[in-house]
């Protein structure tokens, strides 16, 4: 079976996290990954709906609006963390965000801002262009100027869906009616993927509100693994 196909499995509703999941130890660790096995992780990786620890990051090009370049997955060549939002999502979204500012503020302490790209995929182009991700950047307090956050925008709501819903398997579902947000909101899951230079997935994390601190450790332990190959 598809495990992309396994999306409603995984579900909507999963954004919440890992509440009620019961921690897994893998046997062995594939190859293409530095870490050791994730123990929180759902269920083994080729059941879920996202790539998750050891495998690739599906390959895509996207346009960083405010730089006016594009980002291509096969060419990074660093260790990064990506994930997908929304800029007027009324919840969720600012947490993630603000845990992933955290991320890139505990890197930079460490030395290592040059050697990990920070890249928040929204799933809204219609409403988030270059301007309203500036806003974002403020109103969350990434580091812009440090060059490695990049807001990512796919051309067209087709475009979002082929490759965070259907590529990356965080599935999102446009809501028409909404009593939180003016126009429309999205029902969405919340996953942050750690990525090796490699581009294999290294962890997974659920939910919006992880702990920065950890997934720092684990960037700081990427990277360091692959400075010393």
């Amino acid at each position: 079976m598809n495990r992309r196909s396994l999306l409603g499995s995984v579900g909507i509703a999963a954004s919440a996290g890992l509440a009620g999941c019961t921690s897994r130890l893998f046997d062995d660790a594939p190859d293409g990954v530095v870490l050791d096995p994730q123990e929180d992780q759902l269920a083994d990786s080729d059941a879920l709906a996202y790539p998750a620890y050891g495998q690739p990051l599906p390959e895509f090009a996207l346009e960083d609006p405010i730089r006016g370049t594009t980002v291509d997955t096969a060419e990074l060549n660093r260790t990064a963390l990506f994930t997908a939002f929304f800029a007027f999502c009324p919840a969720e979204c600012g947490i993630l965000l603000n845990q992933l500012v955290g991320v890139q503020g505990l890197v930079a302490e460490a030395g290592l801002a040059d050697d990990v790209g920070f890249y928040p995929i929204t799933f809204d182009p219609e409403r988030d262009d270059a301007e309203t991700l500036r806003e974002n950047a403020d109103t969350v307090g990434a580091d812009l100027d440090a060059g490695n956050w990049h807001y990512l925008r796919p051309e067209t709501p087709a475009e979002a869906k082929e490759i965070v819903q259907e590529r990356l398997g965080m599935g999102f579902e446009r809501e028409t009616e909404s009593d939180r947000v003016e126009g429309y909101d999205f029902a969405h899951v919340v996953v942050t993927l750690l990525v090796n230079p490699d581009g294999n997935v290294e962890r997974a994390y659920r939910g919006e509100d992880f702990d920065r601190n950890r997934v720092a450790d684990d960037v700081r332990a990427v990277v360091e693994a692959f400075d010393a190959r």
